[in-house]
């Protein structure tokens, strides 16, 4: 693993309608120690409308990652993944599903729409912030990402 922190804040993208879901990724984020901004969003709807910049989300950042839900009201996780991944301008953010589904239908469905990583949500917070922390390692300390004057 690279000991150097990421030369910058990462922007972190939540997909979540659950609060107590928010809650718990908001804390296994901070005990992770990575310098982040995170950002919720509640439905699929307002997935596609932050990442477009789009009505109240106008100003909002590109993220670095996207945590996504499955099971979201209005346009589920499934729908957005396809939808971001066929985006030439968003489909190289990386798409980390965050699901209570253990459906192997789901899993290999999210795999064929380009997911980077699936991920079950544990019941245990020890075991989700571990999961969080392996996810964070790569993503922002040994793969290199595009560096926002590149998208």
């Amino acid at each position: 693993m690279n000991l150097e922190m990421p030369p910058r804040t990462a922007v972190i993208l939540l997909a979540e309608d659950n609060p107590t879901d928010v809650m718990l990724t908001r804390e296994a984020l901070a005990n992770t120690g990575l310098l982040h901004s995170l950002h919720v969003v509640e439905n699929g709807v307002e997935v596609m409308a932050f990442l477009r910049q789009q009505n109240k989300y106008a100003g909002a950042p590109r993220p670095d990652m996207i945590l996504l839900d499955l099971n979201m009201p209005r346009k589920d996780g499934m729908e957005v993944l396809a939808e971001i991944k066929a985006d030439l301008k968003l489909g190289n953010i990386p798409v980390i599903i965050l699901t209570t589904s253990s459906s192997g239908d789901d899993t290999i469905k999210a795999y064929s729409s380009h997911a980077n990583c699936y991920i079950r949500k544990t019941a245990d917070f020890d075991d989700f912030t571990q999961a969080i922390q392996s996810v964070l390692d790569f993503w922002f300390w040994s793969a290199t990402l595009p560096m926002p004057s590149e998208h």
